[in-house]
């Protein structure tokens, strides 16, 4: 019957983007019932049985207590507003945030690294920014066709507005996101200089005009003016002493002139001088590949601005994404078009982008700064909060080729859930325990949708995980209580999905308390648990226009971010076609707990040990 609805509103015709905008439903709010229930059995693996009583005492205190009120006050903001989670979520979760963007919050993105189609750095860039300035037109045309689940359950498209034109501007207590309706320039970084790039000229410059602008950066010789190079290390560090460095020293004159030429570019570009590299017999090349994404030298991305595309001078790419204003999903669907792109025969034989100027393009333009000895002194200062965090920080890229999806949809599991399991007992051996995860999962079924928590480490895993170093668990117990495990956990992402999460709710519940000024025990203690392994899939071929299959070179390998917890692990994964994964695995150098690398050979033997038991309990029972 919705869908019948949706058509009605939206009409038969091909979809614009924000077609089904109005005919989303609204994200539910479950009953504070339910959702104490899923909390007290998502933690019973985590608590023995003294902490759990404690546990249940506290959270049967709140649900017939102060947890009433808060839910009536909740409900209310449920029907007067369009989601009751994102503008909460946007602000608490990241606007007022103080610690840093890089590593903290910002992800990075990498290229298809079986596709070269170029090793010219400037066409490379060329088609890139090409690429998402036709993207950008799309999107405000509207023609962007909108996500489909197996093309008849539309996906929210709101977070897409602020792909372009979109940065976040540092506050002394809370951050906003500045968006622009157009903007006819991007911004160069090379060598420690800014350059403004007009790209309009009447209409979208050619790839091969784009270039043209792009050398003569490449080629221009002048140095850095003082305190120029280091200048977006202020983005990278603390939001507040940013805060107070732009209100003193960017508030006017050439800087403030310059600084809103970064603020309302489209988006920033930096052109890196050295290479991205993916070698399969050096993986060291990979994870350099992924720090470089991640945290560059600290200073040479805009982490303020919504994304920064970077581009290595062998002609590789990536990128370094801002996360308020989106998450991954979205700024993925923007590098998966940007990578089918490069099918169309975009360069000639020389790798330089095809096609002759038509017109003169816009010369690029320094951007100039009046930096005071005061402000590099402020810029020195963010400049050891970000050499700190790049020191600390370790990153391992896990490239997984002994099997993929393909085996694992043979064994008629879920190939997410499957890998989740293999996180629980590659976490279990590497910890000796069991501890909180956290995966993410869209809510975009609902206006306005972001995300809600999966939390993978259940009884039904924690009993499988427990089965694999019994050894006298036979192999048919084992199989039984994956399955289990594995169907517990896909019912727990279809909640999730469908508004029925745990960790939204109670999220939001917290938030309204502190409206309130009353205080909460039991949400105290839920929101001060530390998330010490934290997972999320990166979507691949979110479209049809994704046909790994026709198109094997176009597998990417994905991205990642920084671990949320000091003693924790950070795991993205990316199931890459039939046959690989690629684990993107993140910790702190300064924990003795954890190890990327280390844990990456515990992946590795976990996903081998779940192949040896399914192919023997193939063996014996005379499955194929």
């Amino acid at each position: 019957m919705w869908l019948i609805c949706v058509r009605i509103f939206s009409g038969w015709n091909r979809p614009k983007l924000y077609s089904f905008q109005g005919s989303l439903p609204r994200l539910p709010l479950p009953s504070l019932h339910d959702t104490m229930s899923r909390y007290l059995e998502s933690v019973r693996p985590l608590l023995d049985d003294q902490n759990y009583e404690r546990m249940q005492r506290l959270a049967s205190e709140f649900e017939n207590g102060i947890g009433r009120k808060l839910q009536r006050y909740l409900w209310l903001k449920s029907w007067w507003s369009s989601n009751y989670v994102s503008d909460w979520w946007e602000e608490y979760v990241y606007l007022r945030g103080r610690s840093p963007l890089m590593i903290n919050s910002n992800f990075y993105g990498i290229d298809a690294i079986f596709m070269k189609p170029t090793t010219n750095q400037a066409a490379r860039a060329a088609s890139a920014i090409s690429s998402c300035l036709i993207l950008r037109r799309l999107v405000e045309r509207q023609e962007l066709e909108p996500i489909m689940i197996q093309g008849l359950v539309p996906l929210c498209s709101w977070q897409y507005e602020r792909i372009f034109n979109t940065t976040r501007i540092p506050g002394l207590e809370t951050d906003k996101i500045q968006h622009l309706h157009d903007s006819n320039h991007i911004v160069v970084y090379h060598k420690g200089r800014y350059f403004k790039v007009v790209i309009y000229k009447g209409r979208i410059l050619k790839p091969c005009e784009i270039q043209v602008q792009i050398q003569q950066i490449l080629d221009d010789k002048s140095e850095p003016l003082p305190g120029e190079e280091k200048l977006a290390a202020l983005t990278a560090g603390e939001r507040t002493h940013w805060a107070n460095v732009r209100r003193m020293f960017f508030g006017k004159g050439v800087n403030k002139s310059s600084l809103d030429t970064i603020e309302k570019a489209a988006f920033l570009v930096t052109l890196d001088d050295l290479p991205y590299d993916y070698d399969a017999a050096d993986p060291d090349k990979l994870d350099n590949y992924g720090k470089i994404l991640l945290h560059g030298k600290g200073y040479d991305r805009w982490f303020d601005k919504s994304f920064t595309l970077c581009i290595g001078n062998n002609g590789r790419i990536g990128f370094n994404a801002e996360h308020s204003w989106a998450d991954a999903a979205v700024v993925v669907h923007l590098w998966e078009y940007l990578i089918l792109d490069e099918l169309n025969k975009r360069y000639d034989e020389n790798g330089n982008a095809i096609g002759t100027p038509e017109i003169t393009p816009p010369t690029p333009i320094r951007l100039n700064w009046e930096i005071k000895h005061e402000c590099q002194g402020a810029i020195d200062k963010s400049m050891k909060v970000v050499a700190s965090l790049i020191q600390d920080i370790d990153l391992r890229i896990y490239v997984h080729n002994n099997y993929g999806k393909g085996f694992i949809k043979r064994c008629r599991l879920s190939p997410d859930a499957y890998l989740q399991m293999a996180l629980q007992l590659a976490y279990y051996r590497d910890a000796g325990k069991f501890d909180l995860t956290y995966e993410a999962s869209m809510t975009r079924l609902y206006r306005e949708g972001r995300t809600e928590t999966v939390r993978p480490c259940t009884v039904q895993s924690s009993k499988w995980v427990k089965s694999m170093e019994d050894p006298n668990c036979s192999t048919e117990q084992r199989v039984q209580l994956l399955i289990e495990a594995c169907e517990k956990h896909q019912t727990a992402y279809q909640d999730a999905m469908c508004g029925k999460g745990i960790d939204r709710h109670l999220f939001c519940l917290y938030v309204v308390s502190k409206y309130l000024e009353v205080e909460s025990p039991f949400l105290q203690k839920v929101l001060s648990e530390p998330w010490r392994l934290s997972t999320s899939q990166t979507p691949h071929g979110q479209t049809g226009r994704m046909d790994l299959n026709k198109h094997p070179n176009c597998i990417s390998a994905g991205g990642g971010f920084g671990p949320v917890a000091d003693d924790g692990y950070g795991v993205s994964y990316i199931i890459a076609g039939e046959d690989m994964f690629f684990f993107h695995i993140s910790n702190k150098r300064s924990s003795t707990k954890t190890d990327c690398h280390r844990f990456a050979k515990r992946i590795e033997k976990a996903l081998s040990d779940m192949k040896a038991l399914y192919v023997d309990y193939q063996s014996h029972n005379g499955k194929n």
